[in-house]
Formats: C-alpha cells, sequence, structure tokens
C-alpha cells in the first residue's frame, strides 16, 4: 500500500500532472468565484513554467548536474556480476522481446549486455518485481531480452521480487556478498542508486546506461520548438531530485531489519 501512495504521489509532483492540476484551479477561480485575477496569474504561470520545461536548453540543463556524476564504464577492473536493475516494461508474447521493455529499460540491459560481452566471465543479474497484474516480472522480461542478444540463460541470475532500488541493492547483498560487480541503470538514476547500494554495504562499480541531456550538436528549431522529449528530460532531473530529497529524509538505513525499512 505504501509502495503505490508513494509512487502516485510522486508522480502528481511531476511537470505535467502538477501543472494541470494548477491550470485546472485557475480555470474553476475564472469559472465559478470572484477571484478572477488569481485564476489568471495561476493559469498564466503554469502555462509558461509548462512551456519553459518543454524547452531543449532548460530540460537539459536542469538534467546534466544528476547524469554527469560518472563517465561511461570502459575499465578493466575485474567483476564477478552485472546487476542490471529494473524499470518500465510491460509483456505481449506477441511483440519482439526488446518491445517490451519501456523509456529506460532497453537501454540499461543494452549496456548490460555490452559490459557483459566485455567480462564474459561474469554473470548478469536482473532486478525488478512483477508490476500490477502483469504474469511476468521485470527481471523476468529484461532476461529475456539478454538471453535474445545472446547471453546465455545459465550467465543470468532473475531477482523478481524487489519492488524499489532499496529493495534491489538488499536482494542483490544477499545474493553475491562482497563480490565486485558493475551497477547499471540509467544514469538521472545512478547518483541516488550508487547511495542504496553503498548504504547496504556494498561498493558497485557505476555503469551508466540511457544517458538522455544532448551536449552535442542539434538543429536549432529542436532548441527553439517545445517538444514533449524535452519535458520528459526535465521530468527525469525533477524525479530524481524528488527521489534524492526523500532519501536523505529517510537516512537510507538499510541495514534495519525492522519490518517497512
Amino acid at each position: 500500500m505504501f509502495f503505490a501512495f508513494k509512487k502516485v504521489i510522486g508522480g502528481m509532483l511531476l511537470p505535467l500532472p502538477l501543472l494541470l492540476l494548477l491550470m485546472a484551479a485557475g480555470l474553476l477561480l475564472l469559472w465559478f468565484s470572484r477571484w478572477q485575477k488569481s485564476g489568471k496569474i495561476l493559469i498564466s504561470c503554469s502555462w509558461l513554467l509548462l512551456l519553459v520545461l518543454s524547452l531543449q536548453p532548460v530540460a537539459d540543463r536542469l538534467l546534466s548536474p544528476l547524469e554527469n556524476h560518472y563517465p561511461t564504464w570502459n575499465g578493466n577492473e575485474p567483476v564477478d556480476y552485472i546487476v542490471v536493475l529494473g524499470g518500465g516494461y510491460t509483456f505481449n508474447p506477441n511483440w519482439a522481446p526488446s518491445s517490451n521493455l519501456i523509456s529506460n529499460s532497453l537501454p540499461r540491459v543494452a549496456e548490460g549486455v555490452r559490459q557483459w560481452r566485455r567480462y564474459p566471465q561474469a554473470k548478469m543479474i536482473f532486478t525488478g518485481a512483477a508490476a500490477g497484474e502483469n504474469p511476468r516480472s521485470s527481471a523476468s522480461v529484461a532476461a529475456e531480452v539478454a538471453e535474445s542478444l545472446g547471453v546465455p540463460s545459465k550467465a543470468i541470475i532473475q531477482l523478481d521480487q524487489p519492488r524499489d532500488t532499496i529493495g534491489e541493492a538488499r536482494a542483490v547483498k544477499k545474493t553475491i556478498g562482497e563480490h565486485p560487480f558493475l551497477l547499471v541503470t540509467s544514469a538521472n538514476h545512478l547518483p541516488r542508486a550508487m547511495q542504496f547500494f553503498q548504504s547496504a554495504g556494498m561498493n558497485p562499480l557505476a555503469a551508466p546506461a540511457n544517458q538522455l541531456a544532448v551536449t552535442s550538436p542539434l538543429n536549432w528549431w529542436e532548441r527553439a520548438i517545445p517538444s514533449p522529449l524535452w519535458l520528459g528530460h526535465s521530468e527525469r532531473a525533477i524525479y530524481e531530485t524528488l527521489g534524492q530529497i526523500w532519501q536523505k529524509l529517510r537516512g537510507d538505513d538499510l541495514t534495519s531489519s525492522q519490518p517497512g525499512e
């Protein structure tokens, strides 16, 4: 119940739903109250903020500080495991395996497989529970994609119980102990994920995937025209910032054995 509550509250604080709610409140003030000026100000500010967050220069400037913590991993340190954190997914048996990985998940798996080819002696660990009424877990769908890309099933471990990064850190710690490993997740999520795993007593090597903030050349109109793509980048920056604030408020005491921790 708490997991669902956390997701709903976190989702409503993201730019699009929050700004739409503020615009709706402004419309209610305009139509059903005498607070006309307040309604106009609320709608105007919400519209302007939505516009600004949908522009590439703003969105990627918000996202870059999160993604620049760790460079792409091309090191040579020995590792025994490659841990790929779960993300968005669905499951349709009629689709190509990779089509079942949504948004951030496919780049994570692709980077995990790339690293496995550099460390073929390592085992790949995929994490993530089943979402809602889905018959398959995030871990099993990601593992299926890895197998379709050439990773043998004997080199894959599925941890299909964790529902969030705290649970993933605990499950990985229980499975591999002190063995050296790569931690693969989205670049914007990696700072928070590293903190969770380090708090659990592990020292992962950071392997970012799915970098989004564009610093290379773009056409001028791509920078000037609002786009849902750039709004999505702003959303990721805000989501991870909220996650870091919540992480600090909780204290990240992952060693606690108390229920609900």
